[in-house]
């Protein structure tokens, strides 16, 4: 792994710590049930018909060429290396394609001009969609997007795009495994999370040492 996806890593992880600690990003996360995100079956009326033999992990919203790109985008986002889990490993991108066929569907146009631009973007710099360029050149459209440098964007801009991926790329990677993402507690295992525990001993709170006990989502406690 470069320096580069290093310190990108270094830089989520670090604001995921304290977000996730004081249960930011999961009570963000948890603003439907996961009832809403478990009973879509169909795709939206915008996207193509899905299929899973391309990109695992989507269907309910992103077609096969939008899933490859926000699994893309995400990855570089948050790279995985070994021993360290991307975005890819939490399964980043079957969290936003169910939150978008759920809690977030009022952004599900934003997501579409935002995709329908970068690709344009890719296009018109470097001559082919965003999910076929190599990690050099999406580092670069990416930047250019944190910059607001792409011209093909208007709305959603390039700026806003970005900032809201990376916000759902981030829930993806430490919100809950019942809402999709953060598959087999790989988020919070970087940051040292212990999950949703139904209680601590006053020997939990008053030890120094790093809490060792099973990691506990909202899914284990109902079946408990």
């Amino acid at each position: 792994m470069s320096k580069h996806d290093e310190a990108r890593r270094a830089f989520l992880v670090g604001v995921a710590a304290g977000a996730v600690t004081s249960a930011g990003l999961t009570a963000n996360a948890r603003a439907e049930s996961h009832d809403q995100h478990a009973a879509v079956a169909a795709p939206s009326s915008g996207a193509s018909t899905p299929a899973h033999s391309h990109v695992a992990g989507h269907g309910a919203f992103f077609n096969d060429d939008d899933a490859a790109t926000i699994a893309a985008f995400a990855e570089r986002l948050m790279p995985g290396a070994p021993g360290k889990p991307g975005a890819r490993d939490a399964d980043v991108l079957n969290y936003i394609d169910l939150a978008l066929a759920g809690a977030y569907a009022d952004q599900q146009d934003f997501y579409r001009r935002g995709l329908a631009q970068l690709d344009a973007h890719c296009r018109a710099a470097h001559g082919m969609p965003f999910a076929k360029l190599d990690e050099g050149r999406q580092d670069e459209v990416i930047a250019a997007l944190e910059q607001g440098k792409a011209p093909a964007f208007t709305w959603p801009t390039a700026q806003a795009f970005f900032v809201t991926l990376r916000t759902h790329t981030m829930e993806g990677m430490f919100a809950d495994p019942i809402y999709g993402g953060n598959r087999d507690f790989a988020g919070w295992r970087l940051v040292g999370f212990p999950g949703a525990q139904p209680l601590f001993t006053p020997e939990d709170l008053e030890s120094r040492q790093a809490y060792r006990a099973p990691i506990v989502g909202l899914q284990t406690q109902a079946k408990g």
